[in-house]
């Protein structure tokens, strides 16, 4: 709007969010999203220490009202039990209760094995997801969109799941936790601050050999100006947004690593009896219950 309001004024964007989100190709990092993605590691191992000590769980939400890409790159950096975010969801809405049902059915596999703590990684995004109806009212700014910093997602979780597993005599700690303003606050890694001043060196010469209208990348060690209307979604005029790719080899390692219930914890009948008594259920509840979270 801008350059088409000044049309002599020379326009140059460079790719900054933490939330790494912009329409970039798909292993090009926006800057500040490392830096973020290392201080968030540092804070989660921090509670993971105190999880162990305290055996207890914390469900934590992280910044990122549409992607998961911080959620996942802090959850995956620093070992988190399980990492969710909403891209996991074809569904344009999904409930409270199977969100709750996956972070109870990943408590209920770590007291199988003996743990009872953990650290449950959230993507903020998810709220946007759920059917909201069953909160009661929610705090919406000017725009419609859910007032996500209003809205507890992690002690609305935790409510409910708590209040589950006691009802069955489970013995829970669970804590909420946000991490979201803090991750903007750091000081820039190495990467990010090598990163950030090639960008801005050559945004510069962009400008003063005569370009414009451009968002300035470096891909494989090159300027590539990216044109503003190729960035943009032609439905809405707005920038579009890089979800993460649950189908991609890098989310496959993540979901690899994380303790949550999957479709391989059904195929035995001696782990669905040990997984059914660590949650105080029987096996036929426990199958009828959690199989089909895991596609079963």
């Amino acid at each position: 709007r801008v350059a088409k309001a000044l049309p002599g004024l020379g326009l140059a964007h460079v790719p900054k969010t933490i939330d790494n989100d912009l329409p970039l190709p798909s292993d090009i990092d926006t800057f500040g999203f490392s830096t973020a993605c290392n201080l968030g590691k540092d804070l989660v191992r921090n509670l993971m220490q105190d999880a162990a000590t305290t055996e207890r769980w914390f469900f934590v939400t992280v910044m990122g009202r549409r992607a998961g890409h911080l959620a996942l790159g802090i959850g995956g950096a620093a070992g988190a039990t399980l990492t969710v975010v909403a891209e996991e969801f074809l569904e344009s809405k999904i409930t409270v209760d199977r969100l709750a049902d996956i972070l109870e059915g990943a408590i209920i596999k770590r007291r199988m094995h003996g743990r009872d703590h953990g650290v449950a990684i959230l993507s903020e995004g998810l709220a946007e997801k759920l059917d909201l109806e069953s909160l009661g009212p929610v705090e919406r700014d000017q725009y419609g969109n859910v007032r996500l910093a209003e809205l507890d997602l992690g002690r609305v979780l935790k409510d409910r799941v708590a209040g589950r597993l006691r009802e069955r005599k489970v013995d829970v700690t669970i804590v909420g936790k946000d991490l979201g303003y803090e991750l903007r606050c750091a000081a820039p890694g190495a990467h990010d601050i090598q990163y950030s001043r090639s960008l801005g060196y050559w945004a510069t010469r962009f400008l003063l050999e005569g370009g414009s209208n451009a968002m300035v990348t470096i891909q494989a060690g090159r300027l590539v100006p990216m044109p503003f209307g190729l960035l943009l979604d032609p439905k809405t005029g707005k920038i579009r947004v890089r979800y993460v790719d649950v189908e991609s080899e890098m989310y496959q390692t993540l979901w690899a690593y994380m303790i949550r219930l999957k479709p391989e914890d059904f195929d035995s009948a001696e782990t669905v009896a040990a997984l059914a008594k660590a949650g105080h259920l029987s096996e036929s509840e426990f199958v009828k219950r959690f199989a089909p979270l895991a596609g079963r």
